[in-house]
């Protein structure tokens, strides 16, 4: 039996003849949907199982962040020059991320630590909510989109870090959501001027928006059949998104300044995250499995027609295979796009054995009316139950920093250090050091990768390693101290050179030069 496309939707419009107006408004306001179900089931993952209150913080660039937000609140002004290092303070620096330092450093002023836990938490599950949105936006299957639902989060959730990136998964998701939708011009305009004031990937926004330009386009000229194409509304919106990224403190020099970091190949080479992932990894499987489905909905795409999602798809793919900390991004946009593809490759497919054909056709039916009653629910009243409940848990939640990651016990004896201590610390410490001293006490080295630049990274890691020459850099740099992680081979080097065992616990070791 080779049913048409048009004849396994029979539920499109379908709504019980009996059902009232107060229970269709019951269920919207009352009964969750699909996508704030999930939503709710991140959020309990992420602050639970995943331990968000200390996972979210297993990054210390965090520290420099709300640190950062806090001074933007106090002085009402954003910082041009270097607050927290010995080695780079008073130069030049851009805060490309200040609008998300001040809304970090908000939710740390009203609950702490686990404020920023709950703020971030709130963004992932979020996220999860949009992603399913374009799942559907898109076209595809309920139930394709519950199956995508585990490779998803567990891809994702190795980025889940209370750092300004997971606002920027928000806005790419938006940005996707309102393409397929063909939202306003104002709303590109919005997302282009939020966007460049909170993450520097809002740079993928006029990509994409230019690869869904360019992709419709091309699919007019490659195929025969194809509907008319309205470029013109494409090309406003790539304006409107382009122009608003222009609208913040620093201008064209935001741009520039990214530019010149992303393609900065010294530098990046030797940051962690962007070198690409290890797929042999322990627990690598369901990000093998997210990454393969996004490849098979890349060639279904093509193949149904839709050049500019098989374009977006592939830029992501490229994205992961070069980077770790962009399979998160193949995991957000290019599963929803894959099933929109394969949905609508397996309602189109002829030449099916009669068996598989009703089959397939009784599945995606049976999903279709799941979705016609997904579409009735809503349970919007259930989001202030739930941030009510979240708030009050916030208020008791012990989260912060953890003890075996960061110098969080030893950070009481930097304390009693004198103040023009010079203190060598790696940037996975600096970080904290930053949020724990606010700042008074500088520091070597943080996660500000751009603006110490490459030459630094390459002195830095020529140190650590305690490589030859490594004396005259510790000279040269003036230290007196150093707090180092237990298993860093330069604490011996140090020993043989002199320096005193001062303290250390089962994270850090803190050692003083001779004569000091």
């Amino acid at each position: 039996m080779q049913d048409s496309p048009a004849s396994i939707r029979p539920w499109a419009n379908y709504a019980p003849a009996s059902e009232d107006h107060s229970a269709r408004l019951r269920l919207r306001v009352l009964v969750p949907n699909l996508s704030l179900s999930l939503s709710i089931v991140t959020l309990i993952y992420c602050l639970s199982l995943f331990d968000g209150w200390h996972a979210l913080f297993r990054d210390s660039d965090t520290g420099w962040h709300i640190r950062t937000g806090e001074s933007i609140i106090t002085t009402h002004s954003l910082p041009t020059t270097d607050p927290y290092s010995f080695t780079r303070g008073g130069q030049s620096w851009l805060d490309w991320e200040w609008g998300a330092d001040v809304v970090t450093a908000i939710a740390y002023r009203s609950a702490g630590e686990a404020g920023v836990a709950a703020l971030f938490a709130i963004a992932i599950a979020a996220c999860t909510g949009l992603w399913i949105a374009l799942h559907f936006a898109i076209g595809g299957d309920l139930l394709m989109a519950c199956l995508m639902a585990a490779p998803m989060l567990s891809t994702v959730n190795m980025h889940w870090l209370a750092r300004p990136h997971v606002f920027g998964w928000l806005l790419l998701l938006g940005c996707l959501l309102a393409l397929e939708r063909r939202a306003s011009p104002v709303i590109f305009l919005a997302l282009g001027i939020v966007w460049a004031n909170v993450h520097a990937s809002f740079f993928l926004g006029p990509l994409i928006a230019l690869l869904y330009l360019a992709g419709e386009l091309a699919a007019t000229l490659i195929w025969n059949g194809q509907e008319r194409y309205n470029w013109r509304g494409r090309a406003i919106t790539l304006a409107a998104l382009t122009a608003g990224t222009f609208v913040n403190p620093y201008g064209w020099n935001l741009h520039r300044h990214v530019l010149a970091y992303l393609s900065d190949s010294e530098l990046l080479a030797r940051i962690g995250e962007f070198q690409s992932f290890n797929f042999h990894a322990a627990g690598a499987g369901q990000v093998m499995l997210a990454f393969a489905i996004a490849c098979i909905g890349a060639v279904v795409a093509l193949t149904e027609r839709r050049f500019h999602h098989f374009l977006v798809s592939a830029l992501f793919l490229c994205i992961g295979l070069r980077s770790a900390r962009g399979l998160p991004l193949v995991a957000l946009a290019a599963l929803p796009l894959a099933n929109g593809a394969i949905t609508e490759a397996l309602r189109r497919a002829r030449g099916l054995a009669p068996v598989l054909r009703v089959r397939l056709n009784n599945a995606l039916d049976y999903s279709e009316r799941l979705r016609v009653i997904d579409r009735r629910l809503g349970g919007w009243a259930l989001v202030p139950v739930v941030l009510a409940v979240l708030f009050a848990v916030t208020r008791t939640a012990q989260a912060g920093f953890p003890e075996d990651q960061f110098p969080v016990k030893a950070s009481a004896v930097v304390s009693q250090l004198p103040a023009d201590a010079r203190l060598l610390a790696p940037d996975k410490f600096g970080g904290y050091l930053i949020y724990r001293f606010g700042g008074a006490r500088k520091v070597y080295f943080d996660g500000r990768s751009d603006f110490y630049g490459s030459q630094f990274m390459k002195d830095y890691l020529h140190l650590l390693e305690a490589r030859p020459g490594w004396r005259e850099q510790v000279a040269q740099a003036g230290f007196t101290h150093a707090l180092l992680p237990n298993n860093y081979s330069l604490i011996p080097a140090l020993e043989q050179a002199g320096w005193q065992k001062s303290y250390q616990d089962a994270t850090a070791t803190m050692l003083t030069a001779p004569g000091h």
